[in-house]
């Protein structure tokens, strides 16, 4: 018998929402930074809107993380996957059911059309959930 290997050991984790335009890849991008080597991250919407909001991108810049090599994805390119954990953002019934072993829905507000410093508190919320989740899955 083989010893398991660190791909064999991370964590799957799935981030969704409507457009996967800003919540979900926020936090796609503090799994990865909060997470590094033990976690993989995805983020995914149900109907993508094919584009990062500009001011996400601005919130993480102002992090240190470069959002911009990020792409709007679609549920569907990652229906291969078996997750350990997903979580939708509010989305409600427009967020789809994705199987996983634990799931939860975060009821995050959509920031799109709020001021910077409101979006700055929604990017903050939504570090403190991933940092409480990666906590919770070691």
């Amino acid at each position: 018998m083989t010893e398991p290997t660190l791909e064999d050991t991370k964590k799957r984790l799935l981030f969704v929402c409507v457009e996967n335009s800003n919540r979900s890849q926020i936090a796609e991008a503090f799994a990865r930074i909060h997470g590094q080597n033990e976690v993989e991250a995805y983020s995914a919407g149900s109907r993508p809107s094919g584009k990062i909001n500009p001011k996400a991108i601005e919130a993480m810049r102002e992090v240190g993380y470069d959002l911009s090599s990020h792409r709007s994805k679609s549920l569907d390119e990652l229906a291969g996957i078996e997750f350990d954990f997903v979580a939708t953002m509010g989305c409600g019934d427009e967020c789809p059911f994705v199987r996983a072993k634990q799931r939860d829905d975060w009821n995050i507000p959509d920031p799109r059309e709020m001021t910077m410093d409101e979006f700055r508190a929604v990017r903050d919320e939504i570090e403190a959930r991933v940092v409480h989740l990666l906590a919770d899955l070691r």
